[in-house]
């Protein structure tokens, strides 16, 4: 236990498994979520190879950025779409995992984050005797890609504001803005799904993508109507599995980030930039301890008066992207 007033680091208490598909692969996968040392970070452990390899979860460790994140150690030694597991790992609080997998790609389970907060929460978390580390953002970053912008801020706790926009109806222009409020991960950003167009389904899958998807583990969009029965589960479940994305390709910085982050019609790709754009100016972040009074370890959202974000930041997003045409 810390007794230097610090946020102490937070592991897994008990091992647990679970088993799916991958949503691009199609394979059946099994997981299992280990306990870690301090300062072991979130490292995956392909079991199914020779020699049972290690993938760091990290940015730099980033090989494909086709629909998902892929992380690698080496040309056969990846994991793809680590991009949920990582944003329940950000939104708990977990600094210290090693995740055992048997293939390829972590499962889809039902296309969010819930099922993975789900489990960290049955294998329950406990502190450790190492300080967090969080990533201080000390001045603007920013990069485009078409329309699609991303930024950090300096800031003193992590906000996150989105915005997407897409000619079908169906989504139309979205907007929204997450602050911190413990414990608010999970009932506001972790159970928004994965999303797709059923016209792009042959398409992907032609491309060796989306093999494992179906209305089951994603949302499926006509050309006017929502093809799942049930439904959405937020009105604008579709910006928030966006924000849900980041959160988890940020985490790959290799700890939590003090700092706001700003993205329009931005995805994996623009997201990894964003994080090597970053890294590569030393005056633009620095390692910092936090005091346990300011812990950030349960994470952010919208309060029960949730509302889309101020005008200023869609005004500041939308011009970032106009600014980019």
């Amino acid at each position: 236990m810390l007794t230097s007033g610090k946020t102490a680091q937070k592991t897994l208490k008990n091992r647990i498994k679970c088993s799916g598909i991958g949503l691009h692969s199609g394979a059946k996968v099994t997981m299992t979520l280990n306990p870690a040392a301090p300062d072991t970070g979130i490292v995956f452990r392909r079991i199914d190879l020779p020699g049972q390899p290690l993938v760091r979860a990290r940015y730099d460790q980033v090989s494909d950025l086709r629909l998902c994140t892929t992380v690698s150690a080496g040309e056969g030694v990846m994991v793809g779409t680590v991009e949920h597991l990582m944003a329940a790992f950000a939104g708990l609080g977990v600094d210290n995992v090693v995740v055992e997998i048997d293939g390829p790609e972590v499962p889809v389970m039902d296309g969010s984050s819930a099922p993975f907060v789900f489990l960290i929460e049955c294998a329950d978390l406990i502190d450790q005797v190492a300080p967090r580390r969080y990533l201080k953002v000390l001045k603007p970053v920013e990069v485009r890609d078409g329309q699609a912008v991303a930024a950090l801020l300096p800031a003193d706790e992590f906000s996150l504001g989105f915005e997407i926009e897409f000619a079908n109806p169906m989504i139309g222009r979205q907007v929204a803005e997450f602050r911190l409020a413990p414990g608010r991960f999970k009932a506001e950003l972790a159970r928004a799904r994965t999303f797709g167009f059923v016209q792009e389904v042959e398409q992907m899958r032609s491309m060796g993508l989306a093999r494992g998807g179906s209305l089951e583990n994603a949302v499926v969009l006509g050309a006017d109507r929502i093809l799942n029965d049930e439904g959405l589960r937020y009105d604008d479940e579709f910006v928030r599995h966006k924000a849900l994305d980041a959160l988890g390709d940020l985490y790959l910085a290799g700890g939590p980030i003090l700092g706001r982050y700003e993205g329009c019609r931005s995805g994996h790709a623009v997201n990894n930039r964003l994080l090597h754009t970053l890294f590569a100016d030393k005056s633009a972040y620095a390692w910092t301890t936090y005091p346990k009074s300011r812990d950030l370890g349960e994470f952010f959202s919208a309060e029960r008066d949730y509302r889309p974000a101020s005008a200023e930041l869609g005004t500041r997003i939308r011009a970032a992207a106009e600014a980019a045409l």
